[in-house]
């Protein structure tokens, strides 16, 4: 079964400028995608989509192959991960590659190991899943969330108002790192999240959104805490 990796990081980036490649406890933030992919042995293409040529140079440099240059149309703001896959995987059979199994992964994921790319692909691939996702934990139960109407806070789901936190099925959410699918199910359905997915549970000290400088700290602060516990 050939399987790829693909790391989608493109030039633009509006709230942390050049933010694939920014240094992030001593290195390019965009290597730790690559060299998980690459040191789990899992991949017969470790590739990175990206319209950027010093992304490009940085993503070679770490191992990463960049056999082509993503189009305008992926490149640009309003692009989605779905439609930057399905480019690739056209552009490889165009080129007579055919993969079976992928993992996209984001460029800004230093959280991710290539133990948990190897367990992921594993899990997937023993299931009769499409896709496998990674997600984390709510901090704190949304059944208990509040909003505002008219000045004034009111509970959205008053029926838990009285409920104990830990009586309250826990939720989750996309832990922003990367996906595992199956290429089939996904060129069908054009979209990651629909179909059979399996939840693959991260701890809450390895998930951190990074859209602010403040995120970017946290982070690093996160990384270096994880790599003491390993």
């Amino acid at each position: 079964m050939e399987k790829v990796a693909i790391i989608t990081a493109r030039g633009g980036s509006k709230r942390i400028p050049r933010k694939n490649i920014q240094e992030f406890c001593g290195k390019p933030i965009l290597a730790y995608s690559i060299e998980a992919a690459v040191e789990s042995g899992i991949f017969d293409t470790v590739m990175v989509s990206t319209d950027d040529e010093e992304i490009a140079e940085i993503a070679e440099k770490y191992g990463a192959e960049v056999p082509f240059f993503r189009s305008e149309k992926t490149a640009g703001d309003y692009a989605t991960t779905n439609d930057v896959l399905l480019e690739v995987l056209e552009e490889y059979e165009r080129r007579g590659r055919h993969f079976e199994a992928a993992c996209c992964i984001y460029p800004t994921a230093p959280f991710v190991t290539a133990e948990k790319l190897k367990n992921a692909m594993e899990q997937l691939l023993s299931s009769d899943a499409d896709t496998l996702i990674p997600v984390v934990a709510f901090s704190y139960p949304p059944q208990r969330a509040m909003i505002v109407k008219e000045g004034r806070l009111v509970f959205e789901y008053p029926q838990y108002l009285d409920s104990r936190s830990q009586d309250l099925e826990p939720h989750y959410h996309d832990a922003g790192q990367f996906y595992v699918f199956r290429t089939e199910s996904f060129r069908k359905n054009r979209r990651l999240m629909v179909g059979n997915i399996l939840p693959f549970v991260l701890p809450e000290m390895e998930v951190q959104d990074i859209d602010s400088r403040t995120d970017w700290e946290i982070a690093q602060i996160k990384y270096r805490l994880m790599l003491g516990q390993q």
